[in-house]
């Protein structure tokens, strides 16, 4: 089994929680996405090099364009609304 443990660091609690739900729907079975205070940890297993590295290519795309979405104005992006 390959394995690879993909810490980033966001700033802040809120922004790393608003980040890892974002990317969180896209993990398979073989992975966990969580938030850790200020940082967004995600383990991936996979069986063979080539799977791992696939995996987490397409990751790093995804938590990119995540971390790019909430931080557009320099802070996360929220929604307070209640239903």
């Amino acid at each position: 089994m390959r394995r690879a443990r993909i810490t980033t660091t966001h700033g802040n609690a809120d922004a790393a929680a608003a980040i890892a739900a974002a990317v969180r729907p896209d993990d398979t079975a073989e992975m966990d996405t969580r938030s850790d205070e200020e940082r967004v940890v995600t383990m991936i297993e996979r069986e063979t090099t080539g799977g791992l590295h696939a995996t987490v290519d397409d990751y790093v795309v995804n938590l990119t364009v995540a971390a790019q979405l909430s931080d557009q104005d320099g802070e996360t992006s929220t929604d307070d609304t209640q239903s």
